[in-house]
């Protein structure tokens, strides 16, 4: 097994249950939406992180990261790449385990920085696409 896929796999089965998506809101169109929802089918607590601060899937919303008032184990990132670095970093202020940077977002120097903060991290990846693959 390939570092990248071992990392996958601990993210997805061992670093816990609560993921912060960020960007999710109640748009049923964007891709997010579908994504928390196959998250919670297998057993994620998906916390939305948005400006609008919705409830979706059931879950509060909070505007950010820093707002969430329990700890956050993993980040899924769906903001575009000029933005994620940021959320990567305040993933890391906020004690997360990890951060997963969804399909087309990508920023080598925050991956670079994410992991020498000591967490998991992945990219240009979708966990409703690996979370099957696991098996």
């Amino acid at each position: 097994m390939d570092n990248e896929t071992e990392t996958i796999r601990r993210i997805l089965q061992e670093t816990g249950d609560t993921w912060a998506v960020v960007g999710l809101s109640t748009n049923r169109s964007r891709a997010a939406y579908g994504v928390a929802e196959v998250l919670q089918r297998f057993g994620k607590r998906v916390v939305p992180v948005h400006p609008k601060a919705e409830l979706v899937h059931g879950e509060q919303g909070y505007v950010s990261l820093a707002d969430i008032p329990f700890p956050v184990d993993v980040v899924d990132v769906f903001v575009n790449s000029e933005l994620a670095g940021g959320v990567a970093d305040e993933a890391v202020a906020v004690g997360a385990k990890a951060v997963w940077f969804q399909l087309g977002v990508v920023d080598e120097e925050a991956y670079e920085r994410t992991r020498a903060a000591g967490l998991e991290m992945v990219m240009d990846r979708c966990p409703a696409i690996e979370i099957p693959r696991l098996g």
